[in-house]
Parts: structure tokens; C-alpha cells; sequence
């Protein structure tokens, strides 16, 4: 079994790891950090301390009314996404321990077309 970072859970919740495949398993938010436990294979874990955080990635449709995924950067190891049932508690227990500023939302469908679009024409 691996040893937890946190000393206090806050929040325990079913989640989904998109690194590569799809894994199953529970994301845990504490005081130390961010983990994912793969339910399956116990060697196949995430943990994120609270200072490696750079940003918080949200993926907002429907004005907010749904999340489907949300995603870590961190300072040195990239970039991991996970989604969860509800992804808005698990991002309202994140803002606790990561700066308001520091998370952020993720581009639109149709703003990474108009980007792709502008840049077409200043090539132009």
C-alpha cells in the first residue's frame, strides 16, 4: 500500500485519471496535496503536493452548469486530467489550498477555431 501525503482528508470521491487510457479509482484532496488511487492496481497512483500546483484547469460547458474535466498543471512533471462525479465540489475543496488566481478555465471548441482561424489569415 502506498503512503498518503495528507495528514487530514477533506474530500474523498470517485474519479477517472486520463493519462494515456482511462483509470478508475478515488481522488483524495487533503492538507498535503492531490492523490489518485487506481482501484484496481495499487502501484498506479497520482500524487500532487499543494507547492508542485502551477495551475488548475477547468473544462466549463453550458455556463457552468457542467464540468466535464478538470486538469493539474504542475510546475516541473506536466500536466494530468481527471474527471469526477462532481467535479464542482472536488474544484470548490481544491480552491481552499490553491490561490483563486491560479485557477483557471480551459479554451472552448469554438475559441481554439477562432485562434486557429486568426491565425490562418495573419499567415496570409
Amino acid at each position: 500500500m502506498v503512503q498518503s501525503l495528507n495528514t487530514k482528508v477533506d474530500l474523498v470521491i470517485d474519479a477517472t485519471s486520463h493519462s494515456g487510457l482511462p483509470e478508475y479509482g478515488k481522488v483524495m484532496i487533503g492538507d498535503k496535496g492531490f492523490e489518485f488511487y487506481n482501484e484496481r492496481d495499487a502501484r498506479k497512483f497520482i500524487q500532487i503536493p499543494w507547492e508542485e500546483v502551477d495551475y488548475v484547469i477547468a473544462s466549463i460547458m453550458f455556463k457552468g452548469k457542467w464540468i466535464p474535466r478538470y486538469a493539474f498543471k504542475t510546475k516541473r512533471n506536466g500536466t494530468y486530467t481527471f474527471s469526477s462525479k462532481d467535479a464542482k465540489k472536488v474544484l470548490r475543496t481544491v480552491r481552499e489550498y490553491v490561490d483563486s488566481n491560479r485557477m483557471v478555465q480551459s479554451l472552448s471548441f469554438f475559441d481554439v477555431v477562432k485562434r486557429s482561424m486568426r491565425s490562418m489569415i495573419k499567415k496570409s
